[in-house]
């Protein structure tokens, strides 16, 4: 293993993922990948990627004063967010996904859907979710 990506977001969730990606690097020696993506895009929207930027600052400070290999990128390419996130970790040749997870309940899930299902079940490589 030798890529890790970690879906960042800000929330709880994905500051576990960031720790566990982190884990997981130290472990493999392996290089992550932090990705924030903005659904269906938002190039106007200056203000939600200034916030991205911020959030991927923050988690390339927290690998990198681990020493480990990390890079960032903000997704703003028009897709959906599951959609975006699998097409990215094939593009990179990604050998695992970490993502932060809070429990939905099933009509919640119906009604905005589940980037972690998305990737899941359709992702190339495996898929380690973290709550």
């Amino acid at each position: 293993m030798k890529n890790i990506m970690v879906c960042y977001d800000g929330t709880g969730a994905a500051k576990n993922a960031l720790r566990l990606a982190r884990e997981q690097a130290a472990a493999f020696d392996a290089k992550v990948t932090v990705v924030t993506t903005l659904e269906k895009g938002a190039p106007d929207n200056q203000a939600q990627i200034n916030e991205a930027k911020k959030g991927l600052e923050y988690a390339q400070s927290v690998l990198g004063s681990e020493g480990v290999s990390c890079e960032t990128d903000l997704l703003i390419r028009g897709m959906g967010t599951g959609e975006d996130l699998v097409q990215f970790a094939k593009d990179k040749n990604v050998d695992l996904v970490i993502i932060g997870i809070v429990k939905k309940s099933k009509v919640g899930k119906i009604l905005f859907g589940s980037t972690a299902q998305y990737l899941i079940l359709n992702a190339l490589c495996p898929v380690l979710t973290v709550r």
